[in-house]
């Protein structure tokens, strides 16, 4: 399986560049969402980690109308 990939890659030119482009769109992302996670502000955290607490009497009431 592995010589049918390997051998469609090598007729591709300048294919060494899409491992490094893959890498850094994957390296750029996690340094953006790193960034995000630590100046975010405290009360936001606490309010999307209390979502799953809060009472669903508003969402049944919709359904029901």
């Amino acid at each position: 399986m592995l010589k049918f990939i390997k051998g469609n890659l090598e007729n591709i030119d300048n294919v060494q560049i899409y491992p490094l482009i893959s890498l850094m769109i994957f390296f750029v992302f996690f340094v953006l969402l790193f960034y995000w996670v630590i100046t975010a502000k405290k009360e936001h955290i606490a309010e999307v980690s209390n979502i799953p607490l809060e009472d669903d009497t508003n969402n049944q009431n919709e359904k029901l109308l």
